[in-house]
């Protein structure tokens, strides 16, 4: 899909979301997870652990990863995949960068940050 393609919506801004820290978004029924790497690099997840619908928001982000906080699966903030013998998936979405200002599209994807 191309750039001009996709629907950008305003989520606030970077310094909303602290390093190694996360905040969250709701649509509709949905909660997305913003998460922020100690690189200062951006992701939004689906704010469900594959497992079993923990809240990811509350888990541990390092490196390009987050823990949840309930069982202490690794899920990958570039793929969504749980990570080792863990298997399955937390939806991705695209989420962007202009200045200070951080947005996010709604449409999942396999993995974006800025």
């Amino acid at each position: 899909m191309s750039e001009t393609a996709i629907k950008w919506h305003a989520i606030g801004e970077i310094n909303d979301v602290p390093l190694r820290g996360t905040r969250t978004v709701n649509q509709g029924d949905m909660k997305i997870a913003i998460f922020r790497t100690a690189e200062n690099k951006n992701f939004a997840l689906q704010d469900k652990c594959p497992h079993s619908d923990g809240p990811l928001s509350e888990g541990i982000v390092h490196d390009n990863s987050v823990t949840c906080p309930l069982h202490y699966w690794v899920i990958s903030l570039d793929t969504g995949e749980a990570q080792g013998a863990d298997k399955g998936c937390s939806r991705t979405f695209p989420i962007k960068l202009e200045g200070e200002k951080m947005f996010i599209s709604l449409t999942p994807n396999n993995g974006a940050s800025t």
